[in-house]
């Protein structure tokens, strides 16, 4: 991503990658969950009826920061 700029440091030349889902039945990727978290009866994340979206990341090469988008639904 050669133009998206770090908003931490401004630098230029963003890396791309992805934030890894490692858990039990996970699906390889994270994924961001519209609404606030709450718990339900055994202390998970209530997610039913839930957008959900995949979350890409980019790093910046100079300062390390990273950079999340939540983007195409899941």
């Amino acid at each position: 991503m050669d133009s998206m700029r770090c908003t931490y440091c401004g630098g230029v030349g963003l890396e791309p990658g992805f934030v890894e889902d490692a858990g039990e039945g996970a699906r390889g990727y994270a994924r961001w969950i519209a609404g606030p978290l709450e718990r339900g009866l055994f202390g998970g994340a209530k997610r039913l009826g839930r957008p959900r979206r995949r979350i890409e990341a980019y790093r910046c090469p100079h300062c390390s920061h990273l950079e999340l988008f939540a983007t195409e639904a899941v």
